[in-house]
C-alpha cells in the first residue's frame, strides 16, 4: 500500500476543505486591486494615474466609485503601447517604473509562430502567485476521486522552457515556463523531472533526445505541457521503445495538465498513445500570469480573482474592436460581477508585474457566472471576420474535432487564411495530419459544421464569402516552418488565423517551395 501517497492524498482533500473559495467575487477582486495599487501607488506609473486617490475609494466607500476613478485614471493598454510608454524603462535597468524595485527577469512571448518576440516582466512577486496558484490547483486533485493514492508519489514531467536563462547583463530573458521551473519549491525537487540538468537544456531537439533517453528509468504520473508538444514527445518515446502505446513505458500515467491551446481538436490523436484512459485538466497560464484552472471534474476553468491579478472584461464586438482586432481607446468594461453568461469578452488585466489595464490578447466566455468559470474562445487578432463572418478560433476548433472524429483522423495542427480575391473573399484551410484524407471531403464537412456552429457564416457563404479551399500537408511541414522562425518548443503556438500580408506571403511561400 502506498501509505505515503494515502497520506498526501489524505491531507490534500483537508486542505482542500479548509481552503474553500470565498464566494463574493468582486470583493475579492476590490481586494485584489487594492493590494497592487497599495504597492505600486509610489511608482512612476502610479503618481501618474493617482492610484493614491483611486487606493482611498476602493478602502473608504462601500459603492463602485474606486472602479469608476480606476477607469477615468488610467489608460486601457496592449503591449506596444506598455512596451513603448513604461517597460521600455524597466527594461532598461530603471526601477520602480510600473512595479517597486528592479525587475530582474523577463518572459520572451509571441504568442504566434511569426510574431517578434516580447519582453514580459517578471517579478519576484509574480513568479510567488503562479507558485501558489500551482499548489491550489494540486489541491483540486482531491475532487478528482478516480485518483489512486499511490499516484501522489509519481513524477511529474513539466514539458518547459530552459531553465538556463540568458544573461543580458542587468537582466535575464527566457520562456516563462523555464523562469518558473528554475525556482520551484525544494520539496518539490523530488518529484520533478526532467530534473534539473535536462531543463537547462536550450535546443528543443536535444531536449526531446535527453527526456526520451532517460524515460524509462521514471515513474510518471502526472504530465504537465502544450498539447502540441507532449503529443511529439509521447510518439517519440513509443518509437524508440517499439512499444504499443506509452502506459508500457509509465504505467502510472494519469494525468495530462494542459493549456495554451484547445485541448479538443488533440485528443482524437492522442488517445491512441494511451493504453487505457486519464484524467485531462486544463490550466490558463499565460506569459503574464496564471489565470485560471479545473477546479473539478466535468467543469471548466475557473479564474484566479485573489492572488495578484485584477480582471476587466471588455465586450468583444464592433464597438470595442475594429475589423482587425485592434481595441478602441476607450473601451466599455466590467467587472467580475457584472459580466454575463455566453457572451464573449476580452480580457483586460493588472498584476503583480507592473501590468495595467493590460489587454492579454485573449477572448473568453463565462460558463458559469457564480463560480466564475469560462472557457478561452480565441485571440482578439486570431479570428476571421473579412466580410461579417465572424469566424472565432473556437469555431473552428470544434471544425476540427468534429471532422477528426468523422474520419477517424488526427489533425495535429491548422491555419486559416483569409485573403480578398477580386470582388470577393476566401478562406484557405491548411490542415496538418499524417493520415490520409481527400481534402474536398474534409472541406466540405468543415464548411457544412460551420454553418451549423455560426449563424453569420452560412449568410455570408451565400454572398460575399466566395471560395473556401484546402490544402493537406504532413504535421512535419507546420513544425518545420515554426523552426525557421526559432519558435520550437516551449510556450510557442501555431497561429490559427494568418490575416496579414507579411505572414501570409512567408507562409505560402514556405509550403510552395
Amino acid at each position: 500500500m502506498a501509505i505515503v501517497g494515502s497520506l498526501l492524498k489524505r491531507g490534500i482533500g483537508l486542505t482542500a476543505a479548509v481552503k474553500r473559495p470565498k464566494t463574493n467575487l468582486a470583493k475579492m477582486q476590490r481586494k485584489t486591486l487594492s493590494k497592487l495599487l497599495n504597492k505600486a501607488r509610489f511608482t512612476e506609473f502610479g503618481e501618474t494615474y493617482q492610484f493614491e486617490e483611486i487606493l482611498n475609494s476602493a478602502l473608504f466607500q462601500a459603492n463602485k466609485e474606486f472602479y469608476q476613478k480606476y477607469k477615468q485614471f488610467v489608460p486601457v493598454y496592449d503591449y506596444d503601447k506598455m512596451y513603448q510608454e513604461w517597460w521600455h524603462k524597466t527594461h532598461e535597468g530603471k526601477k520602480n517604473v510600473s512595479w517597486p524595485g528592479k525587475v530582474k527577469y523577463f518572459a520572451l512571448s509571441s504568442g504566434t509562430s511569426g510574431a517578434a518576440s516580447k519582453h514580459i516582466p517578471v517579478t519576484k512577486e509574480m513568479v510567488k502567485a503562479i507558485h501558489r496558484t500551482s499548489i491550489r490547483q494540486i489541491l483540486t486533485l482531491s475532487s478528482y476521486k478516480n485518483l489512486p493514492a499511490q499516484l501522489y508519489e509519481k513524477g511529474y514531467l513539466m514539458l518547459g522552457g530552459s531553465t538556463k536563462l540568458q544573461d543580458k547583463g542587468n537582466y535575464f530573458e527566457g520562456d516563462l515556463s523555464g523562469i518558473t521551473a528554475g525556482k520551484i519549491p525544494f520539496w518539490f525537487e523530488r518529484f520533478y523531472k526532467p530534473g534539473k540538468k535536462i531543463s537547462e537544456t536550450s535546443d528543443w531537439s536535444e531536449k526531446l533526445d535527453k527526456i526520451t533517453k532517460q524515460a524509462n528509468q521514471w515513474d510518471i504520473g502526472f504530465v504537465v505541457g502544450v498539447p502540441a508538444w507532449i503529443q511529439l514527445l509521447l510518439e517519440k518515446i513509443i518509437k524508440e521503445y517499439k512499444v504499443e502505446n506509452i502506459h508500457e513505458i509509465w504505467p502510472n500515467l494519469a494525468v495530462f495538465c494542459h493549456g495554451g491551446v484547445s485541448f479538443e481538436p488533440y485528443k482524437q490523436g492522442f488517445e491512441k498513445l494511451l493504453g487505457h484512459p486519464i484524467t485531462y485538466i486544463e490550466t490558463y497560464l499565460a506569459s503574464e500570469g496564471f489565470l485560471a484552472y479545473q477546479t473539478h471534474p466535468n467543469s471548466d476553468m475557473q479564474l484566479v480573482l485573489n492572488n495578484g491579478i485584477f480582471f476587466e472584461f471588455v465586450p468583444f464586438n464592433d464597438q470595442n474592436f475594429d475589423s482587425d482586432g485592434t481595441m478602441v481607446a476607450h473601451p466599455e468594461t466590467y467587472m467580475i460581477d457584472e459580466v454575463e453568461e455566453g457572451k464573449e469578452y476580452a480580457l483586460l488585466i493588472s498584476t503583480v508585474s507592473g501590468a495595467w489595464r493590460y489587454l492579454i490578447g485573449d477572448t473568453i466566455k463565462f460558463t458559469n457566472v457564480k463560480n466564475a468559470e469560462i472557457i478561452i474562445t480565441g485571440r482578439t487578432k486570431h479570428f476571421l471576420s473579412l466580410c461579417g463572418e465572424h469566424l472565432s478560433v473556437d469555431n473552428m476548433n470544434r471544425a476540427i474535432e468534429l471532422a477528426c472524429k468523422h474520419f477517424n483522423i488526427d489533425i495535429r495542427e491548422f491555419t486559416v487564411v483569409g485573403k480578398k480575391v477580386e470582388n470577393t473573399f476566401a478562406h484557405h484551410w491548411y490542415v496538418g495530419t499524417n493520415d490520409a484524407v481527400k481534402e474536398d471531403e474534409l472541406m466540405k464537412f468543415i464548411d457544412d459544421t460551420l454553418a451549423e456552429i455560426n449563424d453569420d457564416y452560412p449568410v455570408e457563404r451565400k454572398h460575399a464569402l466566395g471560395e473556401v479551399k484546402m490544402t493537406v500537408l504532413p504535421v512535419s511541414t507546420f513544425y518545420g516552418f515554426m523552426e525557421t522562425k526559432g519558435k520550437t518548443g516551449g510556450q510557442n503556438k501555431f497561429s490559427r488565423v494568418l490575416k496579414k500580408a507579411e505572414q501570409i506571403a512567408e507562409w505560402e511561400h514556405y509550403v510552395t517551395k
